[in-house]
């Protein structure tokens, strides 16, 4: 394929095992804190770009693979945030326990349970951003020939989908 061409490619991943179940809080309305709570979370990535020399976009079993890595560190987690301007997020007693404090709030959770996320809230917006920036790192999607966006699509409940696309 040309540069030149009309055509747009992509290719999308979806499957029955891109699914994890973990717990998370928001905040919202600037001092107002859900309870802590649960979702059995899916997940989608979609990659564009020309064909290659093969004749496809991207190998659908790399992009399943690298997604299923990621969604494997979050499931069976509390989902934390560590750039919360409210939410304070310690690792202590010998970094065997977190403890999260939001306003005179206060939770503790074993280390292991935990997967402490680069964001300012665990919104599934958030959450889709981070599985795509990490996705970009660990595929080297930047790097690929000549991708140009992915697409992370996070289902927080039946029917309700936060999508962020980046730029590759």
């Amino acid at each position: 394929m040309t540069k030149s061409s009309p055509e747009t490619w992509s290719v999308r991943v979806t499957k029955d095992t891109l699914v994890f179940s973990a717990a998370h809080f928001i905040t919202f309305n600037r001092n107002i804190c859900e309870r802590i709570h649960g979702h059995n979370w899916r997940v989608e990535a979609e990659i564009e770009g020309p064909l290659d020399e093969n004749h496809y976009v991207f190998d659908f079993i790399a992009l399943r693979d690298g997604l299923q890595t990621l969604v494997q560190e979050l499931d069976h987690r509390v989902l934390l945030p560590d750039q919360h301007p409210m939410i304070q997020v310690e690792i202590s007693n010998e970094d065997r326990e977190v403890t999260a404090r939001f306003e005179n709030r206060r939770w503790i959770f074993p280390r292991e349970d935990c997967c402490i996320l680069p964001v300012e809230n665990t919104t599934a917006e958030l959450i889709a951003r981070w599985i795509g920036q990490s996705l970009i790192s660990r595929l080297n999607l930047n790097h690929q020939h000549g991708l140009t966006r992915l697409r992370i699509s996070v289902e927080e409940n039946f029917g309700q989908w936060a999508d962020c696309w980046l730029m590759l």
